[in-house]
């Protein structure tokens, strides 16, 4: 089978998986496609002495450093993108790409899983208070954001520095008996609540994450305490997502993020990065079958553990200056 006919077929695919058969069989898919037709995965494969016949289950895979990102070109062969995902990092720092192949495929993912969780985006007034990516026009959040209000109210906007205007429509929709979800990069969150604190015990508050050296850093618990206090709310959201991903998760408020169908989260040892298990805390590894163009199998710089089922997890922190190891493509 062609390269962009297995892409295109394996596209459909992930929105059927219906069981732990249907995930595994498709990751497997997945993992023979890209380390052949990936050159950075199969470099590094390669470099790992990986014989792609001695892998038969999701737990020998090896993983990819997330930080290839920012100092490779990762896609698969023959793919051109659509679009060049880039992360907001800080002052100085490089940022990683990801060179999006499909925005209909994003748009799809994102739209399929959102409104699983949270219902018809035609029913949904969605306001946006991103500053920080609203000013660029390469974040991943704001093409989602974007895309969910393609379908969302019209009452649904993005929010720069306009806080008080944001108040405003917020006083006019919280009680119109429709759901209103107010997404919010976390410093901005902060700074909203500061200055704007009311009752908004009917609003969907979903903190993004990112501060980004905004503000003093707060672990999420800590973040989510101030802002249930300033809106008079007993659960914050969140959405756990990146640059490196096309899938996300989301928490309903008590700090379990949940994945979609086609998205799995494994956590290595802390000290050996290719050890995997699925009950123990570690570093957060993820099985994002949606990033079939790219890398669907991502070691992230994340702490975290499992919650209550297979598809559900905490995030707990974030590793210090991890060292990479196993492969010098970083510096190639």
């Amino acid at each position: 089978m062609q390269s962009i006919e297995f892409i295109e077929q394996f596209k459909k695919k992930i929105f059927t998986i219906k069981s732990e058969k249907d995930f595994e069989e498709a990751t497997l898919a997945a993992f023979r496609f890209q380390a052949v037709q990936n050159p950075i995965y199969a470099e590094y494969l390669k470099h790992l002495g990986i014989s792609i016949n001695n892998i038969h289950k999701i737990t020998e895979i090896p993983f990819m450093p997330i930080e290839f990102f920012k100092t490779q070109k990762v896609i698969c062969e023959n793919i051109t993108e659509e679009q060049i995902f880039r992360s907001s990092g800080t002052t100085g720092s490089v940022k990683s790409q990801h060179y999006v192949a499909d925005l209909n495929h994003y748009k799809k993912i994102t739209t399929t899983y959102f409104e699983k969780i949270y219902g018809p985006l035609d029913k949904i007034h969605i306001l946006a208070l991103l500053p920080s990516y609203l000013e660029r026009n390469d974040a991943s959040l704001i093409r989602m954001v974007s895309d969910f209000m393609e379908f969302s109210t019209s009452d649904s906007d993005f929010y720069l520095d306009n806080l008080e205007t944001l108040a405003h429509k917020l006083q006019d929709l919280k009680n119109s008996g429709e759901k209103v979800i107010l997404f919010g990069v976390t410093f901005a969150l902060l700074d909203f609540a500061e200055k704007h604190p009311a009752d908004y015990s009917n609003v969907i508050i979903m903190e993004t994450g990112g501060m980004k050296g905004r503000k003093k850093e707060l672990t999420r618990s800590e973040v989510h305490d101030q802002l249930k206090k300033a809106f008079n709310s007993d659960k914050i959201h969140s959405e756990y997502g990146m640059t490196e991903l096309l899938s996300q998760g989301y928490s309903l408020g008590d700090e379990q993020f949940i994945t979609p169908p086609w998205m799995r989260i494994y956590f290595r040892e802390i000290n050996d990065p290719f050890s995997l298990t699925t009950n123990k805390r570690g570093g957060i590894n993820i099985v994002d079958l949606g990033n079939i163009e790219s890398c669907c199998f991502i070691e992230t710089k994340d702490i975290g553990a499992p919650g209550k089922d297979f598809n559900h997890f905490y995030v707990l922190g974030r590793f210090d200056n991890t060292d990479i190891r196993g492969c010098n493509l970083m510096v190639q």
